[in-house]
């Protein structure tokens, strides 16, 4: 009935601008940039009072990215632009009523951008989209739930369901959301961890014991040299800028690995900083390595070529804690010369002046994020870099060790308190004994998984807490066909996006509070990137009286689903300190979680290789891991594409149409290609072209993208996430993680006619 609901954004005509791409991030620019957008999103006071009490010891955690903030103090600027955003949309006094919503059919809505359906405002009453209409119309909240629980009441299987969770959830909704999921009796808990950073969970568990970073944020002051692979900080997580500053200032050295050099590795100016403001800026990057797509496993090998012939290796640290280098030593010591600089793009001079800086660092810190992470070889690139941190002891000593840059807020806290699709038995244990629900013990879906099992019509209720899934996973179309064959589905959410027009054969739209917005429960809490549990309190009032907080929805849906169960869900609705009591309970580190949270600026979790160095291996060391190069020709006459974003999004989220930092204006349909590339094609700058992606037999075409010259690696091409998402097929994933390999897709490219 609704196959016509077009899954992907318009094409629409653009007034593509191009100009050169900056080199100074941040700055004055920035400031007035986040001021601007606040004030026409949310006003003058709004504004001021969003920004005074975001990432404060008694304010909210930005819903941005999930970038530390200092231990013991907080200054008056501790957001950044993109942060600012974030929280200025969701404190946006523009709202989605009832009237409005259902005054256009999905049809219609699905003809509006993106950015477009976001600027519609906050969701303001439960809406519901009927099996025989095309239009969502408002309902009470017991009916919702009515509807949920009947739903799942009439599941043959368990495995029919499926909760789906963002990363912006609070510890206390994602633990109450996985007790529903296995009171259900599944644990189909796909997350948005599983498109982004699973591949670091995998890879790092494997090696050290632990899916998670092994530094504070003090260790970049103390580095004397930071390695940042497959990362753009200066939109991604901004705030990072200043911790490299940092290293800079204090001597240390910073090298970006890279096929694109982004603006924020160039120069950095700090907001906090006048002198600098006014000034050029902090240099950030001494060099820069434009690696391939795809061959930075082939360049961290050529590193540890350079080390094990010439360098220095921490002897005592490899004796007392590592297992397998003699293994990996043979193995790195027959890799060829040959292959490390074809996969890599770098010739030998330079990865061996590279890996002589690796040598001798004695703190040393790999960052990395989603450049790494969604390649089938991610989890063997992770592991080559623990390899690298492993020979110089860079474990358990200040100002060293692995950095895994998350993206939302709150992805790995969610992880920690059980958002988990294969969970350990110890955790299943212990909650079945604090909650006396009996539960499920078979491994559940991913979110490849999901869509798999969805389009083989396995999957009758999917809910979703927040998050954008359709945009989000790779394989649009495919996403969309799998949602279509659901009989329900739930979006928990604060605004309009393409997750709610492509839907089951009903649909639910349930509106949640805001990380910004006053909770009568009391402050929930989240994990920052480097383990730290800290407070989140909202201080703006709700958008309409008629939200509820999404740890209020979950216990509203269990209490529905399950009236006469012994576990109490209406008294986890009313007061988050009893969740935190019974997650302290459940989970070990959460200790005395509600008067350690309640400490200015949380508390660390425990974490064995920063910590010690400890690792919760079956050997108890440290694994060194062996792993070939891969083997992936590709044609001459086809290219390899990587997804990446634009300074004016976050996630699935369009805030505007430039990325000014790379100098494109008006336009997001692009492509990015190396000019060498261009005059072999034959094209100019703005050449319309179709793309098709090919894999296993198999091929897609993404129509009207516009070539710009940039500068990138010959053979390379790089588009926007979410436009680019249709052309990454669903098999195609990491090998260990499952993770879509959207930086890694590999396309042929025709000229467009119309």
């Amino acid at each position: 009935m609704r196959d016509d609901v077009s899954a992907q954004p318009p094409i629409r005509a653009e007034k593509l601008k191009i100009g050169k791409p900056k080199r100074v991030a941040a700055g004055i620019r920035g400031v007035t940039k986040s001021f601007r957008i606040g004030l026409s999103e949310a006003g003058l006071a709004r504004t001021i009072k969003t920004m005074r009490t975001v990432n404060r010891f008694d304010g909210y955690d930005c819903p941005g990215c999930a970038w530390p903030d200092p231990d013991d103090h907080r200054s008056g600027f501790e957001f950044c632009e993109n942060g600012a955003k974030a929280f200025a949309t969701e404190a946006t006094k523009k709202r989605l009523t009832p009237k409005l919503l259902s005054s256009k059919t999905v049809q219609e809505w699905s003809k509006f951008s993106d950015m477009e359906l976001d600027k519609l405002g906050r969701i303001t009453h439960p809406m519901v989209l009927r099996n025989d209409s095309n239009t969502y119309e408002a309902l009470s909240w017991d009916d919702a739930f009515t509807m949920i629980s009947s739903a799942v009441g009439k599941l043959k299987s368990p495995e029919q369901a499926v909760l789906y969770t963002s990363g912006r959830a609070s510890n206390e909704a994602a633990f109450l959301w996985g007790t529903l999921a296995r009171q259900i009796g599944t644990n189909n808990l796909p997350d948005c961890s599983n498109m982004c950073h699973e591949s670091s969970g995998v890879g790092l568990s494997e090696s050290i014991g632990i899916g998670k970073g092994t530094v504070k944020l003090e260790c970049f002051d103390s580095a004397d040299l930071v390695l940042v692979i497959g990362q753009n900080p200066g939109t991604n997580h901004p705030r990072m800028l200043s911790a490299l500053a940092g290293t800079k200032r204090n001597g240390g050295s910073v090298i970006s690995i890279n096929p694109l050099m982004e603006t924020g590795l160039n120069r950095f100016k700090h907001p906090q900083e006048i002198v600098r403001l006014m000034g050029k800026g902090t240099p950030i990057a001494d060099d820069h390595f434009p690696v391939r797509i795809g061959g930075d496993q082939a360049l961290l090998q050529g590193i540890a070529k350079i080390i094990l012939e010439e360098g220095e290796l921490d002897w005592e640290f490899i004796d007392k804690h590592t297992e397998g280098f003699e293994q990996w030593k043979e193995h790195v010591s027959k890799a060829s010369w040959d292959e490390i600089i074809e996969q890599s793009g770098i010739e030998k001079g330079r990865i061996k002046s590279l890996g002589e800086a690796v040598s001798k660092s004695k703190n040393l810190i790999i960052c990395w994020a989603m450049g790494i992470t969604q390649h089938e070889n991610a989890v063997a690139t992770i592991q080559e870099a623990c390899n690298i941190l492993l020979v110089g002891g860079h474990f358990g000593r200040k100002g060293a060790g692995a950095c895994p840059v998350r993206g939302h807020s709150n992805v790995q806290g969610d992880r920690t308190v059980g958002i988990n699709h294969h969970p350990s038995a110890a955790f299943l244990e212990a909650c079945e004994k604090e909650t006396g629900i009996t539960m499920p013990n078979d491994a559940g879906y991913d979110s490849v998984e999901f869509v798999r099992a969805a389009n083989r019509k396995n999957v009758e209720l999917f809910m979703a807490l927040g998050g954008n899934i359709l945009s989000a996973m790779s394989d649009t179309e495919e996403v969309a066909k799998g949602m279509r064959e659901i009989d329900l589905t739930v979006q928990i959410s604060t605004k309009l996006n393409r997750s709610h027009l492509i839907t089951g054969k009903q649909a639910l739209i349930l509106p949640c509070l805001g990380r910004t917005e006053i909770d009568p429960a009391g402050f929930v809490t989240v994990e920052n990137s480097m383990g730290v549990v800290h407070s989140s309190t909202g201080k703006l009032m709700p958008a309409s009286e008629h939200l509820l907080s999404e740890p209020a929805i979950v216990c509203g849906i269990a209490s529905k689903c399950f009236g006469d169960s012994p576990f109490d869900w209406g008294q986890y609705a009313a007061n988050h300190d009893q969740t935190r009591d019974l997650i302290q309970s459940v989970i070990p580190g959460f200790t005395d979680y509600n008067a350690r949270v309640r400490q200015k600026g949380g508390f660390y979790l425990p974490n064995g290789p920063r910590d010690g160095p400890t690792w919760n291996t079956p050997s108890a060391k440290a694994q060194i891991k062996t792993h070939d190069l891969p083997n992936r020709p590709i044609s001459e006459t086809r290219f390899i594409l990587m997804t990446i974003r634009s300074h004016d999004q976050y996630n699935t989220t369009i805030y505007g149409m430039d990325d000014r930092y790379r100098g494109i204006y008006n336009s997001r349909r692009v492509v990015m290609m190396n000019q060498d590339d261009i005059d072999e094609m034959g094209l100019v700058a703005k050449s319309v072209v179709d793309l098709t992606s090919h894999f296993d037999g198999r091929e897609i075409t993404s129509e009207q993208w516009k070539v710009i010259p940039y500068d990138i690696p010959k053979g390379n091409l790089a588009a926007y996430f979410p436009e680019a998402n249709v052309l990454v097929p669903l098999d195609s994933v990491a090998k260990g993680s499952n993770t879509p390999t959207s930086k890694w897709i590999e396309v042929s490219l025709k000229v467009h006619k119309d």
